[in-house]
């Protein structure tokens, strides 16, 4: 093989190495972050039903209440409350049913033919047993209950959500379900979205991928070999120059995937939870809002940085601000074996996600500095704020550098970087002191981002 094949070789396997890796982490992002929406969007929806059914059955209890609070017992103001329930209906598959203690139906107004009927020991296609579990839920307080019940409208089985009562004198239970198919549809609306968007994000990695391939093969067959000297020169300064890119790309790569993956990730978590609000609530726009979450899926491929945080502040949604960098906090110290001190006042208030991201990722890079460069023994932090402002303070008892000589540090200082620019995206206070025992670094952000 040529020198200047070896050359291209050398550069197109790496870059074709990175592309494959960046591939695999993309995909997976996408998948995570489609299966959280799924789960988001059921949950939404779901509470938004379960909200819809206790207003009915309040609804129909009051409007019994004044023949069962009469304390008539007798059979005709029982038919006149059963007669009154069946009245009740809302959308095509809504009704009221109702069953005595040992099971038997005392009415359902759309299914006639089970009026009368001991279902006791009746089960769905999933082997539950409905009305003994029905039974339960309404004697436990409990309420809802989900199984298959035969749609009315279509005949066939589906997925229901039923809520249920007691009616203690009578030994009745009052219930009304809505049935799931829209559930279901919005959850693989919602995977066929992300399905798509990891489908063009790929195609787009792999075009972006050839085009560097086709640069770097069409540099390689263009070096000049005519004169030996000249051109195993040349081929000295294209390896420097290709090693160079490498390193100087990987910088770039590096800071970009410092910066931008919590604010990317949280606009899409927010706009397909706006769609999740807007399925639920049967806003028309709905479809426009999850298009433009599965549009900036797809612009996920330009902004390659989001790649490197494998920590998404899902550790900020779960915990909050404090608990998240107490959880940090305990992982570097046994992973680095240093004395760890946090000192948490900023009590029960969190700033705000894009101000709580910031400051998480302030002090991961505070952390790998100290980690890589400091060889200190302990590390202390500081977490303090109130309703205007959050601060965060961390110091080591390392060996300290220079800070005005940035550019001398091995890595060229760029996680330093990156926090100020990240503090002056915010409009915050930065301020970096270190000596010879120990450094501290001193941020102080907006509880609020403008």
């Amino acid at each position: 093989m040529q020198l200047k094949h070896k050359i291209a070789a050398l550069s197109i396997l790496p870059l074709l190495l990175a592309v494959a890796v960046v591939c695999a982490l993309v995909l997976f992002q996408n998948q995570r972050l489609g299966e959280q929406q799924a789960k988001l969007i059921e949950s939404s929806i779901l509470a938004s039903k379960q909200a819809e059914l206790k207003n009915y059955v309040e609804m129909a209890l009051s409007t019994i209440a004044p023949l069962y609070d009469s304390k008539l017992d007798d059979e005709e103001t029982k038919r006149k409350v059963l007669a009154a329930l069946g009245r009740f209906s809302f959308g095509s598959d809504g009704y009221f049913f109702v069953y005595d203690r040992s099971g038997r139906n005392l009415m359902h107004p759309r299914q006639q033919e089970l009026v009368g009927k001991d279902l006791w020991n009746m089960t769905d296609p999933n082997g539950l047993k409905v009305i003994q579990a029905l039974m339960q839920s309404a004697e436990a307080g409990a309420g809802f209950q989900r199984y298959a019940w035969q749609k009315p409208s279509t005949g066939q089985f589906a997925a229901k959500l039923a809520y249920v009562v007691m009616l203690e004198r009578w030994g009745w239970m009052l219930g009304t379900g809505i049935y799931l198919e829209d559930v279901d549809q919005a959850i693989l609306q919602v995977r066929g979205e992300v399905a798509s968007g990891i489908y063009t994000t790929m195609l787009a990695i792999a075009g972006v991928a050839l085009v560097a391939v086709l640069l770097v093969f069409a540099s390689g067959l263009t070096l000049n070999v005519s004169e030996r000297r000249l051109a195993d020169r040349k081929l000295q300064l294209l390896t420097q120059r290709i090693v160079s890119l490498q390193e100087e790309e990987r910088s770039r790569v590096s800071r970009e995937l410092h910066d931008g993956i919590s604010q990317l990730l949280v606009s899409i978590k927010f706009q397909f939870e706006l769609a999740s609000h807007e399925l639920a609530s049967g806003n028309p726009n709905a479809q426009a809002t999850l298009d433009r979450g599965t549009e900036r899926l797809a612009g996920a491929i330009g902004e390659v940085r989001r790649i490197s945080d494998d920590l998404h502040p899902s550790l900020l949604d779960t915990l909050g601000l404090s608990a998240a960098v107490g959880q940090l906090v305990a992982e570097f110290e046994q992973r680095s074996g240093l004395k760890m001190l946090y000192s948490n006042g900023l009590g029960e208030s969190d700033p705000d996600d894009s101000v709580a991201v910031a400051l998480f990722r302030v002090l991961q890079e505070a952390l790998a500095n100290i980690e890589r460069h400091a060889a200190a023994q302990s590390v202390h932090i500081s977490l303090d704020g109130d309703d205007a402002s959050v601060r965060l303070r961390v110091r080591d008892d390392g060996v300290g550098f220079n800070p005005r000589h940035l550019d001398s540090i091995k890595g060229g200082g760029i996680g330093l970087r990156n926090i100020r620019e990240r503090v002056e995206h915010f409009g915050g206070r930065f301020s970096l002191l270190s000596e010879s025992g120990g450094t501290e670094l001193d941020v102080t952000l907006p509880a609020r981002a403008g």
